[in-house]
């Protein structure tokens, strides 16, 4: 059985940071790209970031320049979301989401969120 645990959600102020983590578990064969997306309240979940085994990188034109994805290299099972410069409108529910083999098939998971709280 496959799990992502996000972790590093809270209340912050707006210029502040934050450091999303998420761990990916169980009968893991590969994992190929890793990302991360937010849901606000009454919008649909969006792309924040992602990256692939590569170390290639992809954001949303809203946070270039303000966060950064990476990948525990170590690892490899771990991904993380440094968020700088935090605006109340990245105020969300993020979710973290790996593409992954297990057990010979490749299935995308998600994990459970992660709220995030930026005040003004």
């Amino acid at each position: 059985q496959v799990q992502l645990v996000e972790s590093g959600g809270g209340l912050v102020q707006a210029g502040g940071s934050l450091r999303l983590s998420c761990a990916a578990s169980g009968s893991i064969d590969r994992i190929n790209a890793m990302g991360w997306h937010r849901q606000a309240p009454g919008k649909q979940r969006e792309l924040v970031a992602a990256i692939t085994s590569g170390g290639n990188t992809n954001y949303a034109d809203s946070v270039k320049g303000r966060f950064t994805i990476s990948r525990d290299n170590a690892k490899n099972t771990v991904v993380y979301l440094q968020m700088n410069s935090l605006k109340p409108e990245d105020t969300a529910v993020y979710y973290c989401n790996a593409d992954l083999r297990t057990r010979g098939n490749w299935r995308n998971y998600w994990g459970q969120g992660t709220q995030v709280t930026v005040s003004s």
